[in-house]
């Protein structure tokens, strides 16, 4: 009797300090996509930098009246925030589902602007310094 009370108690333990350390790892993800949503929105494309992955990618399903997917790396989309081409609002976030895979996360998030809204997906990965960065973007305009 004794012993299993005892496994219960761990695993529960074990449970509750899992669901913590999912929650920090939400809240990181949260800071970095609204810190470079703020970078965008003002143009600084030097801090944006700093929260994007080398391999950073806009993945554009069918945008803007294509019939294609369209793949924009990130010097690309770097140089239309440097040259105001993209960017320039001042957007809401609303955070809808974050998933926590280990040292990779999706986002769906709803950036609501003045110009624009979207919808995306947002694909994050941790490195080594156990920063989370932005790899991939995949927005749906809705107006």
């Amino acid at each position: 009797m004794m012993k299993k009370g005892v496994l219960t108690m761990i695993a529960i333990f074990s449970i509750v300090t899992i669901g913590k350390a999912q929650k920090q790892e939400k809240t990181k993800i949260k800071e970095v996509i609204t810190a470079f949503a703020k970078a965008g929105d003002s143009n600084d494309y030097e801090a944006l930098d700093a929260y994007l992955d080398d391999n950073y990618r806009v993945v554009m399903n069918r945008l803007f009246g294509s019939k294609q997917v369209a793949i924009l790396p990130k010097t690309v989309y770097v140089d239309k925030i440097k040259s105001k081409e993209f960017g320039g609002d001042t957007r809401e976030l609303t955070f809808k589902n974050i998933t926590v895979n280990g040292l990779t996360a999706s986002a769906e998030v709803i950036f609501v602007g003045s110009k624009m809204t979207f919808h995306s997906i947002m694909l994050l990965a941790k490195n080594e310094e156990n920063v989370w960065k932005l790899v991939s973007d995949m927005p749906v305009v809705e107006k």
